[in-house]
């Protein structure tokens, strides 16, 4: 599941023949505000499979703390 790299670890990645998913997944204890996608984007998780010529796929996924159900949900193409 996790994939480490030098800026920290990937949450999950899914690898498919065509395409590579690479998801984040967050808790957040009041309102989503996209940290989940953006920290995917900060830390550039996606170099190393784009380099590969594959087509990849940002997912930020947030969970709400108090309400224990997703709350957000982000997909990006890169």
């Amino acid at each position: 599941m996790e994939e480490s790299t030098s800026p920290g670890r990937l949450d999950m990645a899914v690898r498919l023949p065509a395409r590579i998913y690479l998801f984040e997944f967050k808790v957040v204890a009041h309102k989503s505000d996209g940290s989940a996608l953006r920290q995917l984007k900060e830390r550039r998780y996606a170099e190393k499979h784009a380099r590969a010529g594959q087509s990849v796929r940002l997912v930020g996924v947030e969970f709400s703390e108090a309400e224990r159900n997703i709350t957000r949900f982000d997909v990006e193409s890169v």
